[in-house]
């Protein structure tokens, strides 16, 4: 999940442990502020009764992490994203602290706050299926008589591949979360629990010499069973059971991962654990504490060529611009990151909601899917754009034109192909192009059900996931591929078809332009565009080396009007004269 989509939230769930009721009051007065709603219920309360689906819904937890895991229970399995607040002790989970709670909040409900991917586990055995986000223990019942041996012996099997025997206190099996729980007390590894997927088998207190943590995929399988009675708990006993003998024991890394919400008022994780734990707390000579340091904010550029929120590097797709070309008050670079930052946030929901079309067995049911779709992602897209550019105008084919008498004009297609949205194709894109004083100058297009993201900014070059793209080199009609917009009569397709590899249509319009830019086409025509349709992609297919006229040859001239129809004639520039005398050739026969 990305964080951006915080910025549509409707409505907030709060768990809240006893006596933290004041902060629940200030929670209730912050949110009164956003016009949201806030419905509380106590540790350890489903919150079915108050959660309703298709609700954008941010969940907060007030406690300790005890009341954070209560929370993750019942917000995961619903896709809820959590915010924990703490008011308990020592707590590695909820991390902002109650001073801090407006800022973060406010933080997260304008789209700037991080959400993990955590990694959960699962466990089922007789009579027990269970869920958590730190770990899984499994150790000796305790004995009738307190002096009686305290050990257990258990055979482990991963893919049915034989471990061996723990003997000792028992085992854990956590996640990347739980690795600094029982994992870090018995001598395991601590995992930077950010977006890592895996599950670790850790001995207790073993008795033999040899065994040693083992950290495999949260798809490995582990059966386990026992030689004697034992215990089960996940997360520190929230839920508990008795083992028997030779019962078996599954575990596995849970399908359903935990949303957790970061922002800049956490402590980073390793200041964290240095705080919490008394790790390097003395100063040495006059130097600061190392918990003392302050909170750094991550950069956007990173070494490993993403951004922050895992998007391609965008100081890398916007290096060796002229910048004196744009406007002294404006920063390009910031405006693409939140554009490509707006398109995967509102691929979530696409993604979500195209599993369900070909579900539905009604028209007027896959109507309302089709026009919730439309809806959530161009919120998510205006609700992102306007909290970063306030004063920017925003022309959705969604939501219409919002001018605000600046040179800036975001001009959005929340959802390019409707149709095969509708039928479930997966040939369908989010566009976000940047209009600025009338000429494109910044385009993204993200496909959701491929993750291919389209970027590039006027003057650049044209980008596809962290990787620069080119049209082709192709002069030849024989030897190219052409890409067709809306052709009402099929004139396009009969004049050209018989003459070159192939025409295809796909159904997007911005689809068509990117794929242009990337070389999977060699040209592409229009017979109709709208403003949202080509914003974004004539950015794109231009810094690839596309050619983009009308069907005469002359440039194609971009503007907001809808009253007369624009056509587009895209190619990889040599090719073009080829298309246009065929195409001038093709009118002259019609007219005769």
């Amino acid at each position: 999940m990305h964080g951006r989509r915080l910025a549509t939230t409707e409505e907030l769930i709060a768990v809240v442990s006893p006596g933290s009721e004041d902060v629940l009051d200030r929670l209730e007065t912050i949110a009164s502020a956003y016009d949201l709603s806030v419905s509380a219920v106590d540790v350890g309360t489903d919150i079915g009764h108050v959660y309703e689906e298709g609700t954008a819904t941010l969940g907060l937890t007030i406690g300790g992490d005890g009341t954070f895991f209560e929370g993750i229970k019942t917000f995961a399995p619903r896709g809820v994203p959590v915010l924990g607040i703490n008011t308990g002790t020592l707590s590695f989970l909820a991390r902002v602290e109650p001073e801090d709670l407006e800022a973060a909040l406010e933080e997260a409900l304008r789209g700037r706050a991080a959400v993990d991917n955590r990694q959960q586990v699962r466990v089922e055995t007789d009579g027990l299926e269970a869920t958590g986000i730190n770990e899984i223990m499994l150790e000796h019942a305790p004995p009738e008589n307190p002096i009686d041996r305290k050990i257990t012996r258990l055979d482990v099997f991963a893919n049915d591949e034989y471990v061996g025997e723990f003997e000792g206190t028992g085992l854990a099996v956590s996640t990347p979360t739980g690795s600094t729980g029982i994992s870090l007390s018995a001598n395991g590894p601590i995992h930077y629990p950010v977006n890592n997927h895996s599950i670790q088998l850790v001995p207790l207190h073993t008795h033999q010499l040899g065994v040693r943590p083992v950290v495999m995929a949260p798809s490995t399988e582990l059966r386990i069973y026992t030689e004697g009675p034992a215990t089960l708990q996940v997360d520190g006993g929230r839920v508990h059971t008795a083992v028997n003998e030779d019962e078996e024991v599954l575990i596995t890394g849970a399908e359903t991962p935990a949303y957790v919400v970061r922002t800049s008022y956490d402590d980073h994780f390793f200041t964290a654990i240095t705080k919490k734990l008394g790790w390097d707390v003395r100063s040495d000579e006059g130097r600061p504490l190392r918990a003392d340091v302050p909170r750094i904010r991550p950069s956007r550029a990173q070494p490993n060529g993403t951004s922050r929120s895992g998007v391609p590097n965008v100081d890398a797709m916007t290096a060796g611009l002229d910048r004196t070309s744009f406007p002294t008050d404006f920063a390009i670079d910031d405006a693409l990151e939140i554009a490509i930052e707006a398109a995967h946030s509102a691929g979530e929901p696409l993604r979500e909601l195209h599993g369900q079309v070909e579900s539905v067995g009604f028209k007027t049911d896959k109507a309302n899917i089709i026009t919730e779709a439309d809806r959530q992602a161009d919120r998510i897209i205006t609700t992102a754009i306007r909290a970063e550019f306030p004063d920017h105008s925003l022309f959705s084919e969604e939501s219409g034109h919002r001018a605000s008498g600046t040179p800036y004009t975001w001009v959005i297609d929340p959802l390019d192909g409707t149709g095969n949205f509708a039928h479930g194709n997966p040939n369908y894109a989010i566009s976000i192009g940047l209009v600025v004083s009338g000429t494109p100058t910044l385009g993204v297009v993200y496909v959701p059900e491929t993750d291919e993201l389209f970027a590039a900014v006027e003057g650049g070059t044209a980008w596809q996931n962290g990787r620069q793209i080119a049209t082709t080199d192709r002069n030849r009609l024989p030897e190219s591929m052409l890409l067709s917009g809306y052709d009402p009569d099929g004139s396009f397709l009969a004049n050209f078809y018989q003459e070159t590899r192939g025409v295809r249509r796909l159904g997007a319009a911005a689809l068509n332009l990117c794929y242009l830019a990337r070389g999977s086409a060699d040209a592409v025509w229009e017979f109709d565009t709208y403003p949202w349709d080509v914003a974004a992609g004539l950015v794109i297919a231009r810094a690839a080396g596309a050619r983009i006229t009308d069907a005469r040859g002359n440039p194609f001239e971009f503007d907001l009007e809808m009253d007369t129809r624009k056509e587009l004639l895209g190619s990889n520039g040599v090719l073009h004269p080829a298309l246009q005398s065929h195409l001038d050739a093709a009118v002259v026969d019609s007219r005769e």
